[in-house]
């Protein structure tokens, strides 16, 4: 377990370095040198404009530029916004928790519906298979942050039963922050639960047409008792695989959601200094981003190895 461990990070890192390079190229490359006049406005003398570039080492080759910058991330200090000069890890450390505070809860209730429907509709393969083929269908056509929009219309709008939009931290009020979570954590969790539980639907009902469960039957196990083994065992690995891919899909997701719901998270966060070319703020986002899937990926990793020993030799 340890060497497919160390593999695992040894790759995370190669990943974490890869993307943030690509980003910061593109980035620069898409600024198109306009970084400064951008900063200090129209008004701006050329003479402010070339002394800014200077500033931020804005003159220099973007290989350079990526290296300073490389250097002083490694050391924990990933720079100060270009337009309000506060610090890249004080931006992110005041979003982070509240991306987290909606993907994390999405990441269990999906997993849990998830497993549930996808298990029942392997064993009793009828009307209720056939009902969720159809919705998991219309699920995965349909946006999430079209479901949003929906959710904050009528739940939040016309029926009034949760906050439209707005975040209050749960220092302020447990219950008014839970509150604030129901609309985007739903709308987020509708397609990712149509997602997995396919897939384990899928799993389930090829572990079930094994002969060891046949065996198993005919020993007089119960139903029940051979689906929360055997069956539940065997086929978490392909569902907890595809719960870590949906984790990626939701961070991106997650970036639209926060935005109709006006959630001040990393999505809102990488939109608004996106928008104005704040390529420190925008790096820190990247980062942070990044180190979120890649410790979600290792921890899905790990327990599909735990359940499955051949993933360790993968």
């Amino acid at each position: 377990m340890i060497p497919y461990v160390l593999r695992r990070l040894v790759s995370a890192v190669v990943l974490l370095f890869a993307i943030t390079f690509f980003a910061f190229v593109l980035l620069t490359l898409a600024a198109g040198g306009d970084t400064a006049r951008n900063v200090l406005g129209d008004a701006a003398t050329p003479e402010q404009i070339t002394q800014l570039n200077a500033d931020l080492g804005l003159d220099q080759p973007v290989l350079v530029q990526y290296w300073n910058w490389l250097l002083g991330a490694l050391q924990g200090d990933l720079g100060r916004s270009w337009f309000t000069s506060q610090g890249v890890t004080e931006a992110v450390a005041d979003a982070l928790p509240v991306s987290l505070s909606v993907l994390l809860p999405v990441i269990v209730v999906s997993g849990v519906v998830a497993f549930t429907i996808g298990l029942l509709c392997a064993v009793r393969r009828g009307w209720l298979d056939r009902t969720f083929q159809v919705l998991s269908t219309l699920a995965d056509a349909v946006p999430n942050f079209l479901v949003g929009v929906f959710l904050a219309t009528l739940l939040g709008v016309q029926l009034a039963l949760f906050p439209a939009v707005g975040y209050v931290s749960p220092e302020r009020s447990l219950y008014a922050w839970a509150a604030t979570l129901v609309l985007p954590v739903t709308a987020l969790s509708i397609g990712a639960v149509a997602g997995v539980a396919q897939q384990v639907r899928s799993a389930a009902i090829g572990v079930l047409r094994q002969d060891y469960v046949r065996t198993l039957r005919s020993r007089g196990l119960s139903q029940r008792r051979i689906v929360l083994t055997s069956v539940l065992r065997n086929s978490s690995t392909t569902g907890f695989t595809m719960l870590g891919l949906q984790f990626v899909g939701l961070l991106g997701g997650s970036v639209v959601v926060e935005q109709v719901f006006a959630l001040p998270g990393l999505g809102t966060l990488a939109v608004t200094n996106t928008s104005r070319g704040d390529l420190p703020l925008v790096m820190g986002v990247i980062v942070a981003a990044v180190t979120i899937v890649v410790l979600v990926n290792l921890v899905v990793d790990l327990v599909v190895a735990w359940l499955n020993p051949k993933a360790r030799l993968a």
